[in-house]
Parts: structure tokens; C-alpha cells; sequence
């Protein structure tokens, strides 16, 4: 979202030979042979030397022969350059109301999870199985991801690796009764160039695609006993992510025959999926057209911010914190614009951290030019990402130095010089919790159970209202779906075959 045309491009002066990057090139000044860019007939009317076809985001009142839309998208406010947004410089006046709940706990009700499956076999170090998962806190826990087949439509793994987890990770149900375990298809590299990128836009343009994504998922779901789905289509709609503008009905007619297809069940199984912080990709969702079908959006207010903001011209390489709060709160007012009710948003919250390698040591505040991802960790392997348990080991190393961003509710951590992470704490996930509770929100979700060694969800826990579920003995026998033997905890948290002895 531009704050003016004059802020969206450096240089605004055009000519005949130099066109302008957004607008039209208006008379040009007969002294100085300039022209300026802008919008609306004032510079793409009579007089204008070119780029004379561009159009305005949205309508200020010139018309719509000036303009691509009378209104912005997501019931955002068209400022008077015909730029959509939220800030002040966009609505003046036109504040939408938030909800409050200044005594509320309701987020404290909902805690979940989410599990990748693919942490053992991908990272060297920093694994959890699913008999390691921390329970007692957790209501809900997400399996990440499994796919669905491009041609077939049906449910398929990851790899063969992660698919042998799913019973594993379900059969946490036998030692805390009451949480529930749901299986979360697509992530972001579905999306990627390969053979997966447009199955979610092709599944949902076709009911008969539809149809056997439906009877495979139910048939997955009470074969591995799963609970819920959570679709992460990431993004319908967005051309640089496989989208097509169709996707923008569409995805609501597949939400409707999945609910109705899944109340034939006789039980309930729930139905969530995830939206994204940004206004960009959030502009391809159909919020209130989606609600009437799903139990709750989990909005990822995370990943603001990371080493792409370097390609994005408007951001530039700048580090810059990606749990910001003053942002997040930016995200969460695009809901409220849409109605969407705040007991149907689960909060998202980061276990980890976006890193950087800045540029100069002298300049190491956010906002400082970064040159890019910091060194990945040992476990994680990644420049530009950070486990919180890798943060911690940093931190504890006594090397580094922490400093508190008030208003954006985030921890910045740097050390080495020049590297430079941000991430949550225990003060700044009770911050979160707060607002989450403050909004009247149902919930918070973390991305993701493994990248923690036990201290953020311990600090989150320390905050929340309700008591801890009880948690059978880790060696208590269960048995294992659909094999039907018997396994239980070993000493080391690995899955044993078990025999009673009679």
C-alpha cells in the first residue's frame, strides 16, 4: 500500500523519453521541458505525453475512466491519489472500531501447534519426535503438511518419510485425552514452480476435482484419526504464487462443499485455514464470503518481515522485525474492515526468528541496511532463519546483546558484529498474549512446536489462565491406528513395540 504517488517512486519527473514507473506523465512545464507523474485527469487528460493509459487503484471521484475500481480491495480506504490503505494519510477520519475485551482471556482458551513433520529427517540436530511433543498446553496440534496429487486429487505425503509420522503424531490423543489433532495440507512450497503449484486453483475450479479431494480426505482423516483440516493455500489469487482471479469465488465454493460434505460425516471434523499478515496476498481472500464455513481463520502474523524485503521495492534491505506488533495490529484491522468476528482468529506466534547480516557493525538498530540472512544455524541450516532454541543457545552464550523494541513487542538479538536476529521472549509473547486477549481473539498458534526446546512454550504457558491438561504416564500402552498393535514411550521418547506381559 503506497502512502502517495510522490512516496512510491523516488524520482516523479517524466518527459517523452522518460516515462513514469506509476502514473502518467502529465503537461510537461514549457521552461524546465518537465512533467511530473500522477493520476486522474489532471495528468492523464488532455496533456499528457505518456503512460497515458494508466489507471488509478481505485476511484477518489474521477471515474471510472480514470480508475481500475470504484473501491479498494478488503474494504481498505482509497486516498485522494487513488492509492488503497490503512494509514491516516489514506482514511483520514475513517477509523474502523476494534473490538475490546479490556478483562477478556479468551485467547487464552486455544493454544495450537504446529508440528513439521519433516524435522527429523531434514535437519542434522534440533529434533523432536511426536512422542517429544510437549503436552499439556497444547490444544490442538497441526501435522505440517501433507499435499494433494496434481492429478488424482487425493491426499498424498510430503515424502515417504513424513507419512509414516501420522499415526505417531495422533496417538498423542491416548495420552492427553481431550486435544485434537488435525492434519494441515499445502505450506508454501506447494505453491513453488513444480508439478503441485496450481492443484489448490485447479481443485477449486472443478467439483468433480473437488469431489475426490473430498472422499480422500475423509477417508484419510478416520483412517490416521485425525480431527480437522487446516488448508495453507499460499496464495489463491496471486500470480507470483500460481494464483488465478478465479480463485477468489472459487476458494469460497470449495470451503462450502467441504463443510457440507463433511456434516454427511456424522461427526464433526473441523475446517480452518491460514491467511497472511499481508495486505498483498490477503487482497485474494474472500474473508466474509469464507467465514460462514470454517470453525476459525490461524492468521500468520509472522514472516512480516524477512531477507526478501530486498526485492520489494517499497521495503528495500532494511531489517526490520517480522512479529512486529504495531504491524500485526495493521494486519489484524483489514479483519475488523471485513466484519470478520474476533472469536473466528486465532493469533499467530513465531518460535523462531528472522536474521540478517548487516551491512555496517556502526548501524545495528532495525531499520539498518542489511546486506543479508545472517549465518544459518546448526540445526536449522538456513541463512535468514533462526530456532528459538538456536536463539537461546546464542543468548546463553553470554556473547550477544538483547535489546527490548517496546512498541513493536519484539526482542532483537546481535552479536558476531554484524548479525542480527528478532524474535519473542517470555515478556514480549505476554505482550501478544495481552493484545490477542484485549481483541477478544479465540485463540494464539504457534509456527512451530519443534523449533522450541521447551522455554517459549513454558512462557507462554506462564501466562495463560487455564490449568495445565492432565498428561498421562508417557509409558502408558496405546495402540497404534488401523495396525492395530501395541506400542508404548520408551525411556528416550522413541515408539516401541509393546507386549504386555499376561
Amino acid at each position: 500500500m503506497l502512502a502517495s504517488l510522490v512516496s512510491a517512486q523516488e524520482d516523479y519527473s517524466c518527459s517523452a523519453t522518460k516515462e513514469c514507473e506509476i502514473g502518467c506523465c502529465g503537461a510537461v512545464d514549457p521552461i524546465t521541458g518537465i512533467g511530473v507523474c500522477g493520476l486522474g485527469p489532471d495528468f492523464c487528460g488532455d496533456g499528457c505525453i505518456s503512460t497515458c493509459h494508466y489507471k488509478s487503484e481505485c476511484d477518489p471521484g474521477w471515474g471510472l475512466e480514470w480508475s481500475n475500481a470504484t473501491n479498494c480491495p478488503l474494504n481498505v480506504c482509497c486516498s485522494t491519489f487513488g492509492f488503497c490503505g490503512v494509514t491516516p494519510s489514506f482514511c483520514g477520519d475513517n477509523v474502523v472500531p476494534q473490538p475490546s475485551c479490556p478483562e477478556g482471556k479468551s485467547a487464552d482458551k486455544m493454544t495450537i501447534g504446529y508440528y513439521e513433520g519433516w524435522n527429523l529427517h531434514v535437519r542434522p540436530c534440533g529434533h523432536m519426535t511426536p512422542e517429544e511433543i510437549p503436552l499439556g498446553w497444547y490444544t490442538h496440534i497441526n501435522f505440517a503438511f501433507a499435499l494433494i496429487n496434481p492429478v488424482t486429487f487425493h491426499i498424498e505425503g510430503m515424502d515417504s518419510q513424513t507419512e509414516l509420522l501420522y499415526d505417531r503424531v495422533t496417538a498423542i490423543k491416548k495420552r492427553q485425552p481431550g486435544i485434537e489433532v488435525w492434519i494441515a495440507i499445502g505450506g508454501w512450497a506447494m505453491n513453488d514452480p513444480g508439478p503441485h503449484r496450481t492443484t489448490f486453483s485447479d481443485l477449486a475450479a472443478s467439483e468433480a476435482a473437488q469431489d475426490a479431494f473430498f472422499e480422500s480426505l475423509i477417508t484419510f482423516m478416520k483412517r490416521h484419526n485425525f480431527d480437522g483440516v487446516d488448508l495453507d493455500w499460499e496464495y489463491p489469487v496471486a500470480e507470483d504464487r500460481g494464483g488465478r482471479p478465479e480463485d477468489y469465488e472459487n476458494y469460497v465454493t470449495l470451503l462450502r462443499r467441504l463443510r457440507e460434505r463433511l456434516n454427511k460425516t456424522g461427526r464433526h471434523y473441523g475446517v480452518t485455514l491460514t491467511l497472511p499478515a499481508s495486505y498483498w496476498y490477503l487482497r485474494g481472500f474472500d474473508l466474509q464470503g469464507m467465514e460462514p464455513y470454517l470453525d476459525w481463520f490461524n492468521i500468520m502474523t509472522y514472516d512480516i518481515h524477512g531477507v526478501w524485503d530486498s526485492t520489494v521495492k517499497a521495503i528495500g534491505p532494511y531489517a526490520f522485525a517480522h512479529t512486529n506488533l504495531t504491524e500485526i495490529e495493521m494486519a489484524m484491522d483489514l479483519l475488523w474492515r471485513n466484519q470478520i468476528h474476533p472469536g473466528r482468529i486465532v493469533l499467530g506466534l513465531g518460535f523462531y526468528g528472522r536474521s540478517f547480516t548487516m551491512k555496517d557493525p556502526g548501524c545495528m538498530a532495525a531499520g539498518c541496511e542489511f546486506t543479508d540472512g545472517a549465518v544459518g544455524g546448526a540445526c536449522t541450516g538456513t541463512p535468514g532463519v533462526l530456532s528459538a532454541a538456536e536463539i537461546v543457545e546464542i543468548i546463553d552464550s553470554g556473547t550477544a546483546t538483547v535489546t527490548h523494541d517496546e512498541v513493536a513487542a519484539v526482542k532483537i538479538v546481535t552479536w558476531d558484529t554484524n548479525q542480527w536476529v528478532s524474535f519473542d521472549d517470555a515478556e514480549t509473547l505476554k505482550t501478544k498474549l495481552d493484545y490477542a486477549n484485549l481483541r477478544c481473539l479465540a485463540g494464539t498458534m504457534v509456527w512451530a512446536i519443534d523449533l522450541d526446546d521447551g522455554t517459549l512454550l513454558e512462557a507462554l504457558a506462564e501466562n495463560l489462565t487455564r490449568e495445565k491438561a492432565e498428561v498421562l504416564n508417557a509409558t502408558a500402552e496405546y495402540t497404534v491406528a488401523c495396525s492395530g498393535e501395541k506400542y508404548r514411550i520408551g525411556a528416550l521418547g522413541e515408539l516401541e513395540y509393546y507386549t504386555a506381559t499376561p
